[in-house]
């Protein structure tokens, strides 16, 4: 909401008067002059400037000038998956621990980048090998699984760095100890796919992209999933299903029959 807000204040100040106020002429012009304008915003903030016209278009009941609006298409991109051969790989690659600890915990749990940041010690259950994700995206809190190779790992890790708060710490310009922060975690990940040799694009997210195919592919059902990702919606999970292999047959491609013959 405070990306709509911003925008629609640009708008005010654009035109001096609330967009509210705006005719269809004049919101079009508008749109067309951030896409053509020298100085060209980025494609988030044009995509916050019409849906925040829609939402107070909405709510002042000004249907007409919705209506004008143009759709936004989303991009059908299908996420990048490792293979476990890679995910094998890219685990075994960091030399240090604590590098080996942060990838582990993104792919075996699903973590996203800033939920792998705000885990502290207390989230840790060695007893019933959970960990606790507290306030997940949309501010919710879950359980998941912790595979005992993590348990042994962490168990190590913490005897020899002795953190006191998180489970992994960072430092701040003062050389204080925070929580980790995503763009350690995004160097770590581009450290590691330097090292490994693998090609694809890899990004932190792209563990948990293929922590979900994984798991679809061994078996587990697509609900069960849904609630491990923490997704508020089934839609969300259901891309995995065209990424996954799965099906009464597998797919194949034609040459691994045509000469097995």
């Amino acid at each position: 909401m405070s990306n709509y807000a911003r925008c629609l204040a640009h708008i005010a100040l654009h035109f001096k008067i609330s967009p509210i106020y705006l005719n269809e002429e004049q919101v079009l012009n508008y749109l067309y002059y951030l896409r053509t304008q020298h100085n060209t915003p980025s494609k988030s903030f044009f995509k916050h400037t019409i849906y925040g016209l829609r939402y107070a278009f909405r709510m002042y009941g000004l249907k007409e000038l919705r209506a004008a609006l143009p759709s936004l298409e989303q991009p059908k991109k299908l996420p990048v998956v490792l293979s476990k051969r890679e995910v094998k790989l890219f685990l075994k690659a960091p030399k240090c621990l604590k590098h080996r600890l942060v990838l582990g915990m993104l792919y075996g749990c699903g973590l996203r980048c800033f939920e792998l940041c705000n885990i502290q010690l207390k989230d840790l259950d060695f007893d019933r090998e959970m960990l606790h994700v507290r306030q997940g995206k949309g501010r919710k809190d879950r359980y998941v699984p912790l595979s005992q190779m993590l348990i042994r790992g962490l168990k190590k890790y913490i005897a020899t760095e002795h953190p006191t708060k998180w489970c992994f710490n960072g430092k701040n310009k003062k050389g204080n100890a925070v929580a980790l922060s995503r763009r350690g975690v995004q160097w770590i990940v581009r450290q590691t796919r330097e090292r490994s040799g693998i090609n694809k694009e890899i990004t932190s997210h792209s563990l948990r992209h293929s922590y979900a195919t994984h798991l679809l592919e061994m078996g587990l059902d697509i609900i069960t999933i849904k609630d491990l990702l923490g997704h508020a919606c089934i839609q969300s999970t259901i891309v995995y299903l065209n990424v996954a292999k799965l099906g009464r047959q597998r797919a194949f491609s034609p040459l691994d029959k045509l000469y097995s013959q």
